[in-house]
This record gives structure tokens, C-alpha cells and sequence, in this order.
């Protein structure tokens, strides 16, 4: 029987409490798995979890199903996935709005920090500032201009009470000095049907949300919150470019696990899921019909990401005295 040396005991004492962790990862998945969007079907967050699902079927040799958890901007089904056993059958699909919570519902039931872990950052898109064609408005500096000598400010509509498109548009306005009157909706079809209508003056949503109406000509931008041009507005301004060095907000899209997932299985799924994005069809419908960015990063990219997100958009919640309704 061969005897093992100082080193092998030493290295063996390492890998001996990884072991466990390997062998969950070699029998997964054992079961069905279930991606949690937390929001109602037919948004953005929900169309990139059923993009995903049959590629991850195929991918993973597992039943994939995507379970709608709406309620309380994403924290409803967020708590749900963090009080789930973290044995890698369940997943959490998030918004932006996932960084903004943790300071606007103060009295959330779980900590976003310490009972998710970081899976993927799935990608981001930038917010564009519209107008009705009827309307006047052509660039940011008229937009400001017309906040100073208007009582009360100009009014926007955004998807939310707290959404990113409020949080945005309220730094903006701290930093012009100005005066805007936000119109809160009840998510982006209701938006979309006033401002097509001409009756809210201006409305700030994710490109994703504009770009049928972009492309038709039926709402006009007037700038766009990402740190640079999107590839698909080239000649619609950034609001760094417009005056505001440094300023960027862009929607984001990324996937959490319950902590103490194994490491092993969320590189497993990271990795299927970075497959399914990348397939030709599947990553053109992402960057031309959802505008958004493709990045698939792994854990430490979003847990650096979420952090400075959570930090920017806290802080205005905080300054501002913004409440969730």
C-alpha cells in the first residue's frame, strides 16, 4: 500500500471538504429545476428566462420551468429563491430593480447581500429619454431649460414609483439644477399607451421597451443613459456627452442562486447558460430585439456589479426621501 508523503496528507486535507460539493455537482441535477422570474409574464425578465429554458433542457438533460413570482418589484419571488434549499434546482432571474429594493423596501425578509450568491450578469441596455413627435423637445438642454421656467417642472412618466427610469431622471435633475414632474405608471404598457397618445410630454424606459417605436418614428429620442452610444441609436446622444460627465444608468438583467449553492453547480449552470445566450439565434434576439448587451459574465463580475449598483441608486433613494409608492 503506498504511504503517503507530508504533501499528499497536506493536499488531501484541502480537497477533503470540497468533496461533497464535486459529488452534488457530478449527480446534478437530480431533479426538476426551476428559474424564478420575479416579475409578470410578458416582460423583459421573463422573455430571457423562456429564451433560455428549452437550450437549458437540452444543455443540462433536466426538465427546466419558469415560474412567474410577481410582487413588490421583483422581492416577492427574490424571497422566495432565498429561502430556497440550495441544492441547485432553483435560479433567480432579476431586473434592475434588484439593486434599488434593498433601499426603497427597507423591510424586506431577506438580506440580497448575504441569501443570494452571484450566478451571471446577464447583460444591460441603456434608458432613452423620449418625446411625442408633437412635442417640441429635441435635446437634453431644452428638456432643462424648459424644467427651470416651468412650474412644478416638466412632467415624465416612468414604468414606477423607484424604478431606475425615476431614480435617473432624479439625479439628472439635482445635477441641472432643474425641475421635473414625475408621472409614476403602472409598468411599460401603460407608459408606452400615453406616450403614444401625447399625453405625457416625455418618458424614460429601457431601449428595450422603445425600439419599436424608435424604429417607427412614433416617439423621438432625445438622449440615452448609457456610457455609450448604443450600437442600435448611433445618432441619439449619451447624457455624458450632453453636459453631465460620468453620468450613466443602464437597465441590467442577471441571475442569483440561494447561498451555499455549490461552486461546482453554479459553474455548471453558468456555463449552459452562457451557451444558451450565445447560440446565433438566440444572442441575435437579445441584442436586436431586446437591445440589450450580451455579456455573460460569471460571479465576481456581478457581485462587484451588484454592489456599486445597490451603493448609486441607494444613495439617491436615501437623498432623495424616494418612497416605493
Amino acid at each position: 500500500m503506498p504511504t503517503l508523503t507530508r504533501r499528499g496528507l497536506a493536499a488531501a486535507a484541502i480537497l477533503a471538504p470540497l468533496a461533497p460539493a464535486v459529488a452534488r455537482a457530478q449527480s446534478w441535477p437530480s431533479g426538476t429545476i426551476r428559474i424564478v422570474a420575479p416579475f409578470p409574464p410578458g416582460g423583459s425578465v421573463d422573455a430571457l428566462a423562456r429564451l433560455a429554458q428549452p437550450m437549458l433542457e437540452r444543455s443540462l438533460g433536466a426538465t427546466v420551468i419558469v415560474e412567474n413570482r410577481a410582487g413588490a418589484g421583483g422581492s416577492v419571488g427574490a424571497n422566495a429563491v432565498a429561502k430556497a434549499a440550495p441544492d441547485g434546482n432553483t435560479w433567480l432571474f432579476v431586473f434592475d430593480t434588484h439593486a434599488v429594493n434593498p433601499s426603497l423596501l427597507p423591510n424586506m425578509p431577506f438580506d440580497s447581500l448575504k441569501d443570494l450568491d452571484p450566478v451571471m450578469l446577464i447583460g444591460t441596455a441603456p434608458m432613452v429619454l423620449v418625446t411625442h413627435p408633437s412635442q417640441s423637445y429635441r435635446t437634453l438642454a431644452e428638456v432643462i431649460q424648459a424644467g427651470k421656467e416651468r412650474a412644478g417642472g416638466v412632467p415624465y412618466g416612468t414604468i414606477g414609483n423607484g424604478s431606475l427610469g425615476h431614480l435617473a431622471m432624479t439625479l439628472l435633475a439635482r445635477r441641472a439644477a432643474t425641475g421635473f414632474n414625475h408621472i409614476p405608471y403602472r409598468g411599460g404598457g401603460p407608459l408606452i399607451n400615453d406616450a403614444l397618445g401625447g399625453h405625457v410630454p416625455l418618458s424614460i424606459a429601457s431601449v428595450a421597451v422603445l425600439a419599436a417605436h424608435l424604429t417607427a418614428g412614433t416617439l423621438r429620442p432625445i438622449v440615452q443613459t448609457g456610457a455609450q452610444r448604443a450600437a442600435t441609436l448611433p445618432e441619439v446622444p449619451t447624457v455624458a456627452e450632453s453636459g453631465f460627465p460620468g453620468f450613466e444608468a443602464e437597465a441590467w438583467w442577471g441571475v442569483f442562486a440561494p447561498a451555499g449553492t455549490p461552486a461546482p453547480v453554479v459553474a455548471r449552470f453558468r456555463e449552459a447558460l452562457a451557451g444558451a445566450f450565445r447560440e446565433p439565434a438566440t444572442a441575435k434576439q437579445l441584442t436586436e430585439t431586446q437591445q440589450i448587451k450580451l455579456l455573460a459574465t460569471g460571479p465576481d463580475e456581478l457581485r462587484t456589479f451588484f454592489a456599486s449598483q445597490m451603493k448609486i441608486w441607494g444613495d439617491v433613494v436615501r437623498e432623495n426621501s424616494i418612497k416605493a409608492s
